[in-house]
């Protein structure tokens, strides 16, 4: 079994919604990351995975993205405490609200960074940089 995670890319004047994950998770605190969380069992329902992604946004930093989520890519990894776990990445746009640390827990700081900032910051782990590249390409795409 797998633990599925939903992150979101998400893009406004030209710079991307980074967090920094809480010290006190499981996994891979105090690094830069996408926004996102776990699927959760809901039973028979359509677009579980949109419709997490955007709950989760909006519980952890309180800002709606719009409906025209846009697949980047997906992976899988071992989680630091052993679960097993497939991660998929949507390219957001964002639609209202400031970003904010709604849950403080999770989120220890929230920044707009351009790609070439992701890539150069030191607290920033490789599938972060490599979630950073993928959308930006997928960006210049469309």
């Amino acid at each position: 079994m797998f633990v599925v995670n939903v992150e979101g890319a998400i893009l406004k004047d030209g710079k991307w919604l980074i967090i920094e994950r809480g010290s006190d998770l499981e996994h891979a605190a105090g690094t830069l990351s996408l926004v996102g969380g776990q699927v959760e069992d809901e039973g028979n329902t359509y677009d579980i995975i949109e419709n997490t992604l955007k709950r989760e946004i909006l519980e952890e930093v309180g800002i709606e993205v719009k409906d025209n989520l846009k697949y980047v890519h997906s992976s899988s990894f071992l989680a630091d405490d052993g679960c097993k776990v497939i991660d998929i990445v949507f390219l957001c746009e964002h639609k209202n609200g400031e970003p904010f640390r709604n849950s403080p827990q999770e989120v220890a700081n929230i920044y707009w960074l351009s790609t070439e900032d992701v890539m150069n910051h030191t607290k920033a782990p490789v599938w972060t940089k490599e979630s950073i590249k993928r959308a930006d390409l997928l960006l210049h795409k469309l």
